[in-house]
């Protein structure tokens, strides 16, 4: 049992003891705090606290749960200069991240959503291996692993304002091509504008509170307005970076003799910097990825509705490293930030959040799991003294997925879900059972404890009316 002391209300700490280099922090309440300590979790708190370079602490947000190196729900800075980069603090589905799509629809405008959504799920690829409408060369597919969002914005497949309500523009910097191998480009060559399956979703959702008017109306939200929210990744190509630089990582320097998983490169080292140019070449992909689908359900939707207009609220990165500013020993300094299933959530002031939104924070985008509600939140000057600008990234399973296959009927599930009035969309019967509500924390909970604590305010909540699932 690993200790840990509560320090303030929803956080706690784990003391730093033997090879520790800093302690552990945890938010979460005494109820998420006893579904961390039924896994791994502040083990791996414990673990990555030994690695390299790490400043500050530790960090678990109120979803976490036991992952690969790090715990999903895992946050840790690292000194530039001593620290490492580790792809067990990205994770393999580089960039699964969130688009939050608000439109120009009410409930009443939809006549029958059971039609729209199957709809939708004809026209925007999903499941394991689905692949892409879109043919692309080689050297398209480089590009688009420099460019991002903004390659598929040049070639007509939206707005500029798109990728400017998106985190990095869309587009991180530092992307070479030649670092992504070719087998990984093999993989995803074929995967452009698709779902996946997974936890990646489409979903259709009403707005249906609103909790701070002001800045509600700053991100264009309103009560009643229908809204659509897009979950998905890097798909095949960042699997396999993560899977290969893992392999290399192995053969230069071996692995932490406390865990295997947290196999790393100092940042610094030409192995480091290649994958940190190959990480965010899949970071572009899933960008491009998601700006098509967008395109694709404008597209879908205007058959029903000729005058839809669908603008991007905001996208945002959940597994992910990036070089940032923090404040250090009373100091501003650039550090590499990994954030594993974790929401960048930096408050009001900062140059990286669109300059419409500026003056009040970052947008952050918390999903439920399917069938319950998501959230919206702002991000907070707070959390960028306490949690290195972060806060939670969904409800954080508590149940895996061979347990849900296990104790759980599809058809129960989709029973539950109909009942509350959503109708559900899905490649496979698999996909409903494994991403069933059960499975998952209370996302209520978890957005709880993230407005209490200080690194994400609430601002609106969303609730599903229709959920497509690969």
């Amino acid at each position: 049992m690993v200790e840990i002391i509560k320090i303030s209300e929803n956080i706690w700490e784990i003391p730093k003891t033997g090879k520790m280099n800093v302690p552990g922090r945890v938010f979460a309440s005494e109820k998420l705090l006893n579904d961390m300590q039924k896994d791994n979790t502040l083990q791996q708190v414990r673990n990555v606290a030994c690695l390299p370079g790490i400043l500050k602490a530790s960090l678990a947000l109120p979803d976490a749960h036991s992952g690969y190196g790090f715990s999903i729900g895992g946050v840790a800075a690292f000194d530039i200069e001593k620290g490492i980069i580790s792809p067990g603090g990205v994770g393999y589905d580089i960039n699964c991240s969130v688009r939050l799509l608000r439109t120009n629809l009410k409930l009443e405008d939809i006549k029958n959503k059971k039609e729209l959504i199957h709809s939708l799920f004809r026209a925007v690829p999903s499941g394991v291996g689905r692949g892409s409408k879109i043919n692309l060369t080689y050297k398209d597919l480089d590009e688009v692993l420099i460019g991002g969002s903004k390659w598929a914005v040049k070639k007509g497949y939206g707005f500029k304002e798109d990728y400017l309500h998106t985190e990095e523009e869309g587009c991180i910097k530092g992307a070479n091509p030649i670092d992504v191998s070719k087998r990984a480009k093999e993989r995803g060559i074929g995967q452009l504008g698709s779902l996946g399956a997974g936890n990646h979703f489409l979903e259709i959702q009403i707005v249906d509170e609103i909790f701070d008017e002001k800045i509600a109306k700053i991100f264009g939200l309103e009560k009643g307005m229908i809204t659509i929210m897009v979950h998905c990744g890097s798909r095949g190509l960042g699997h396999q970076v993560a899977s290969d630089y893992i392999k290399l990582m192995e053969d230069k320097y071996g692995w932490p003799e406390f865990d295997r998983e947290l196999v790393n490169a100092p940042i610094n080292s030409e192995l480091g910097k290649k994958y940190f140019s190959a990480m965010a070449c899949a970071a572009n992909f899933a960008f491009a990825n998601k700006q098509l689908i967008t395109y694709f359900i404008r597209e879908n939707l205007k058959h029903y509705f000729p005058d839809f207009k669908a603008e991007v609220v905001y996208d945002i990165c959940h597994n992910i490293a990036k070089f940032e500013k923090h404040i250090i020993d009373g100091n501003e300094k650039e550090v590499l930030v990994m954030r594993k299933g974790a929401t960048r959530s930096f408050g009001p002031g900062r140059i990286e959040i669109p300059e419409d939104y500026r003056n009040v924070g970052q947008p952050v985008i918390i999903p439920g799991s399917m069938g319950t509600a998501s959230y919206i939140l702002a991000g907070t000057k707070k959390a960028e003294e306490i949690s290195f600008g972060s806060t939670a990234h969904g409800a954080g399973r508590v149940a895996s997925r061979t347990s849900a296959r296990k104790n759980l009927r599809s058809e129960d599930v989709k029973r539950e879900l109909e009942n509350k009035g959503i109708d559900v969309e899905a490649g496979s019967y698999k996909g409903i059972v494994e991403e069933a509500p059960s499975v998952y924390k209370d996302i209520d909970e978890v957005v709880s404890v993230s407005h209490e604590a200080g690194i994400g305010n609430l601002v609106a909540k969303l609730r599903p009316i229709a959920v497509m699932k690969g």
